[in-house]
């Protein structure tokens, strides 16, 4: 009996060591810690400077010196849906003056498909690859935090004035959003929709004063808010900004870190009164593989303009396509099953 007594009070002093062993290196690498500087925390990645172009070259636009330029940043990452989201917001931005888009890709190259679709805007862009810090590569999340940085470090660096916006590659923006951002004179705030329980995130005004926030998640943030609902003048934008490694608290550290208070903040929306961008979150689909022999199917005349649509298909990392495994799929005719292309050999 002393022996197992031995070996339970061994095995106790076991655990609690290793839990406080633990808890010490998880708040070193800041997952613990709410702490508002996290430059420390060795996270340290790859990032590329892929391209920057300075030029606008929408002759459709009237792009007034007078206007203060909007540097809108996009994190965004390799899916199915990467291309058709970018290419969505893009036709946003195209309508937008004096605007730059910094587009921060989680992948470790400089990618073909993502500066595609940057130079057929042609808006000033830069676009730059930063891909997650290996430490959280087996977790989903936080995810952006790493774009978002880059980002401001290219902005700390080579921008003195103009205004900050955080816009996530599956937003939906209202124009008139853009209008009220250039006002932003230190930071502002405005209601966004589709978020949490609540189906929006506002700050609360009265008499044109910021005075609360409705969050469905308030976790005991001092700002509660969501990335697409605050903008900021670079002005204002301190050598101490940053953004913590911290699933949930991105948004308030970030403002906690620019020595924000709540009487700076300026109500835009006619006093968070209208909604202007919604998070709008595309559901996400599992890439399929298709399984068709591509050249086999690319010499049968008939079929050559439609191997082509599935070559693109695969390009823009929609679909894959293999020979020998993946879904069978048919071509048919007169609501009738004519053939499997798994069949062409």
């Amino acid at each position: 009996m002393k022996v197992v007594k031995l070996l339970k009070n061994t095995f106790a002093m076991a655990f609690f060591f290793g839990a406080i062993w633990l808890l010490f290196t998880w708040s070193n690498m800041g997952i613990l810690s709410l702490a508002t500087d996290t430059r420390g925390i060795p996270v340290d990645v790859k990032n590329r400077l892929c391209s920057v172009n300075y030029n606008d070259n929408r002759a459709y636009i009237n792009n007034s010196i007078t206007l203060k330029m909007i540097y809108y940043i996009t994190p965004t990452y390799p899916r199915p849906e990467q291309v058709p989201e970018l290419t969505r917001l893009a036709h946003t931005l195209m309508h937008v003056p004096r605007i730059h888009w910094i587009v921060a890709d989680d992948q470790p190259i400089c990618s073909d498909l993502v500066s595609s679709v940057l130079k057929r805007t042609g808006l000033p862009y830069t676009h730059i690859s930063s891909p997650k810090p290996f430490i959280y590569k087996s977790s989903n999340f936080p995810r952006g935090v790493a774009n978002r940085r880059v980002a401001l470090n290219w902005l700390q660096e080579h921008v003195t004035e103009g205004v900050l916006y955080f816009g996530d590659d599956d937003n939906t923006v209202d124009l008139q959003l853009f209008d009220e951002l250039r006002n932003t004179k230190k930071v502002s705030m405005f209601p966004v929709g589709l978020i949490g329980d609540y189906g929006v995130s506002s700050p609360i005004v009265k008499e044109g004063k910021v005075v609360g926030f409705f969050d469905s998640w308030p976790a005991a943030r001092t700002f509660p808010v969501d990335m697409a609902g605050f903008a900021v003048n670079i002005g204002f934008l301190k050598e101490t900004a940053n953004m913590p490694f911290i699933a949930g608290h991105e948004e308030d550290r970030f403002l906690v870190s620019l020595d924000l208070q709540i009487d700076d903040i300026e109500p835009l929306a006619d006093n968070c009164t209208k909604i202007l961008v919604w998070h709008t979150k595309t559901v996400k689909h599992k890439k399929p593989t298709l399984k068709i022999n591509i050249n086999k199917l690319g010499s049968i005349s008939k079929y050559e303009n439609f191997a082509n649509l599935l070559k693109e298909t695969s390009k823009l990392g929609m679909a894959n396509i293999d020979s020998e495994n993946g879904i069978k799929s048919y071509v048919t005719r007169n609501r009738k099953t004519s053939e499997i292309f798994a069949d062409i050999q």
